[in-house]
């Protein structure tokens, strides 16, 4: 699933400026503003790419270690 974060505003220093909360909040922006259809200015982005722990019965504990 992939998320989207978008923001529209009138003007291009707004949409600059939700944008610019939104990377404040650890969001990676995809689209800068663009001027679209109906006088109106959209970016987007997405949350940053987080790591995932690899897969083990418990990678805290090391092999010989007894329950």
């Amino acid at each position: 699933m992939a998320i989207r974060v978008g923001v529209q505003a009138d003007s291009r220093e707004e949409c600059a400026e939700g944008l610019a909360q939104l990377v404040d909040a650890g969001y990676v922006p995809v689209m800068l503003p663009a001027l679209v259809t109906g006088n109106r200015w959209i970016a987007r982005a997405v949350p940053p790419k987080t790591r995932v722990a690899p897969a083990g019965d418990d990678p805290g504990r090391g092999p010989g270690v007894s329950g």
